[in-house]
């Protein structure tokens, strides 16, 4: 029998933003004994990748040091000099160029703590090596975070500099885009304000006792 490799996957985490909405940095605020990044990062790492790249700007400084205290060099930090005045594709590209080799990438915003271990698996057996792809959760019918990105679309997101961000990239090019139904609720769970953090916060810690 042929020896098939086992594809190695990684994470790239966005977490640059000015938090405005929140009123609170996101990123630090408590959630199941740790801070929110960290409930996010573990994750991704839970779900099966190698190593984390997350993407910093606004108070950098304080999410690295916590990041590098708690992982070291399983978790990159790159930065975005221009967090306030760039929008999420170039958090995105900067990340893209700090990427270990790798098959492919999970993509998630910092603020999604609660995706389920099964939903990263789901995506990775969804992934064709002889295809390059981008495979996406849906839950209710509609793509959620976070996609599963081929490493060999690096090269058109680093190029791409329309308008719409990714989300106008992924409608040009259709015939690159895979779909796999999930039954997770953390798909849909980003933390903008400061409902939807108590909301989470309840519910999460209600169900791990703490």
């Amino acid at each position: 029998m042929p020896d098939v490799q086992t594809p190695l996957f990684c994470g790239l985490i966005l977490a640059a933003g000015l938090s405005s909405r929140m009123g609170d940095f996101k990123p630090l605020l408590p959630l199941r004994g740790k801070t929110l990044i960290e409930n996010t990062v573990d994750s991704v790492f839970a779900g099966g990748a190698a190593s984390v790249t997350v993407v910093a700007g606004y108070r950098g400084e304080e999410l690295a040091a916590l990041l590098n205290a708690r992982y070291g060099e399983q978790a990159r930090i790159v930065w975005n000099p221009g967090y306030a005045s760039t929008d999420m594709l170039r958090s995105v590209q900067i990340g893209c160029q700090a990427l270990p080799p790798c098959d492919g990438f999970f993509l998630l915003p910092g603020d999604m703590p609660a995706v389920r271990q099964e939903t990263f698996r789901r995506l990775a057996a969804a992934w064709s090596a002889e295809i390059p792809g981008v495979v996406f959760p849906t839950l209710d019918g509609y793509r959620k975070h976070p996609p599963l990105i081929d490493y060999r679309l690096v090269p058109e997101l680093l190029a791409y500099e329309g308008g719409g961000g990714l989300r106008e990239l992924w409608r040009r090019h259709e015939e690159w885009v895979r779909t796999v139904p999930v039954d997770d609720e953390g798909v849909w769970v980003d933390l903008d304000t400061q409902a939807d953090y108590r909301k989470c916060r309840e519910k999460l810690e209600r169900s791990t006792g703490g």
